[in-house]
């Protein structure tokens, strides 16, 4: 699906009234695809009443029209909050509403609507605001919003967005409505996607209102999402006459003393993933420990520095794996820190020829001399959490997690790389300009190890031949429903990253 910011959103609904489209049918069909789920869970959960809080913008004139068909079932009463309608649609479907259905202004009955928002066991509808909402609300929404979060018997429903959070950034400056439910029209926003404001939407619909698909198809759109890539980019498969040669050769640069088990997490998962060889390339006193636990892969033991990290004495063996062997390179889960290592890393990245993951610690090491990704001749992938993207951008975490999207999109443009910006809903920045967002996974993948076994998924993917792209967004949508599937089996709290390396053989 694709995701599509406001004023874009805008300019399809001005095309398609250049094409014959009124206004008014694209706002009686949002009303009827709301009312239409409205009507689903009222019958379901055997519901008798239904509150609609509307604005005083075209959103409070879809809250009108959602209260016009959903009368014809059941109790509705209508609280406008933010005073009476302003704009055209508005009053036209505020003049509509059915004399049956009760209408409150908070303005001047406060407590009727107060009592109508905290009724028992009904359905409430947030139509008061919709994707123009920029700045903070009135406090009159402030505490309609509150109450309505706080009626928790309630369903609740809102309407293109959850009033209170600003659509192409995702940000919650103020209260914000907790649906349970969000439909959508045309488009997903970016605030479905991304956080904090995603943790408000609940389960999110999209619905066709009437913009004709020529510009849909049209249209300029922020990121789409992996699910739709994945099933147009399928990876690689192997013929009958494969042999571990034709199916890949990963040489992972990983671990270190302390870090054994982000080398063993990596290498498992690419060995689960089908590389035809693991070449693991790590400190000589880790060795014993990784190699109990890989018994499918090759180890190269290499010189280690005093502190346990790889020695830049190292670095020959490497080259020669790298110009001679690999078909892909991964380094840095694990691989510690230390002054010798960002010396280390840009060697590697210069010398390689072949794709390269950079994760971790190969990150970090990265971000201390960043020109080098400029200078390589292979393709590069990062993998960063939060903290690592501030650190390859001078920034705060804080600021990398309001601004997702544009750091990474930004970063990957910048220094031609593809940059896998972790976190929930993961976004994929393509080198090309163009981003993805993972819907996949869930809280219980927050646990130490689950990056290394997505590193070595992307590993695994890119040293059998896939292209870049196509191995950095399979990998992070089968890592999200490995994520998924352990959590079905294990909850949350309990699940391990290992055990999503268990269940690659049933994804996959």
């Amino acid at each position: 699906m694709i995701i599509v910011e406001s004023g874009e959103i805008k300019n399809m609904e001005r095309a398609a009234v250049r094409q014959g489209v009124s206004l008014s049918h694209l706002m009686e069909q949002a009303g009827a695809a709301v009312a239409e789920l409205a009507a689903k869970i009222i019958t379901e959960k055997k519901l008798k009443k239904v509150t609609v809080l509307c604005g005083k913008g075209n959103n409070g004139g879809d809250g009108f029209v959602i209260a016009r068909f959903l009368s014809l079932m059941c109790d509705v009463s209508v609280v406008v909050v933010d005073g009476y309608p302003v704009t055209d649609l508005a009053k036209l479907n505020y003049n509509l509403i059915p004399d049956k259905v009760k209408v409150h202004i908070y303005s001047e009955e406060p407590d009727e609507c107060i009592t109508d928002v905290m009724d028992g066991d009904n359905i409430i509808i947030d139509a008061i605001y919709g994707i123009g909402f920029r700045d903070s609300l009135s406090p009159a929404c402030c505490e309609i919003i509150n109450l309505a979060n706080r009626n928790l018997s309630a369903v609740r429903i809102a309407v293109d967005v959850p009033s209170g959070a600003v659509c192409d950034t995702g940000e919650v400056p103020d209260e914000c409505f907790r649906a349970d439910h969000t439909v959508t029209f045309t488009a997903l926003k970016p605030l479905h996607v991304l956080y904090p404001a995603a943790d408000y939407c609940g389960e999110v619909s999209v619905k066709k209102v009437g913009i004709p698909k020529n510009i849909i198809d049209q249209c300029t759109y922020t990121m789409k999402t992996t699910d739709e890539f994945v099933q147009t980019h399928p990876l690689k498969v192997s013929g009958k006459a494969a042999h571990k040669g034709s199916n890949g050769t990963l040489l992972s640069v990983c671990g270190s003393y302390g870090m054994a088990g982000a080398a063993v997490l990596s290498g498992m998962a690419a060995l689960r993933c089908g590389v035809g060889l693991l070449r693991q390339a790590l400190p000589e006193s880790i060795y014993p420990i990784a190699a109990a636990k890989l018994t499918e892969a090759v180890f190269l033991p290499l010189p280690e520095s005093s502190d346990g990290l790889l020695s830049v004495n190292a670095f020959d063996k490497l080259q020669m794996e790298i110009l001679e062997r690999c078909t892909a390179l991964l380094i840095g889960c694990g691989l510690g820190q230390n002054d010798d290592m960002p010396g280390l890393v840009s060697a590697l990245l210069s010398t390689s020829e072949r794709p390269v993951i950079l994760d971790a610690d190969g990150i970090n090491a990265a971000a201390l001399n960043i020109d080098i990704l400029r200078q390589t001749n292979a393709p590069v992938i990062l993998t960063p959490h939060p903290g690592e993207m501030a650190r390859l951008t001078g920034t705060d975490i804080i600021n990398v997690q309001k601004n997702r999207y544009q750091i990474a999109k930004n970063f990957a443009a910048e220094y031609g790389v593809t940059v896998v910006l972790k976190g929930a809903n993961t976004i994929i920045a393509l080198p090309d300009g163009n981003a993805y967002v993972n819907l996949t996974g869930n809280n219980g993948m927050a646990k130490g190890g689950s990056g290394d076994v997505l590193a070595g998924m992307i590993g695994a993917f890119l040293a059998q031949g896939n292209d870049p792209d196509t191995a950095a967004i399979n990998a992070v949508y089968y890592h999200g429903i490995l994520g998924d599937r352990c959590m079905e089996k294990y909850s949350a709290r309990t699940m391990l990253p290992s055990d999503m390396i268990e269940e690659i053989c049933y994804v996959l």
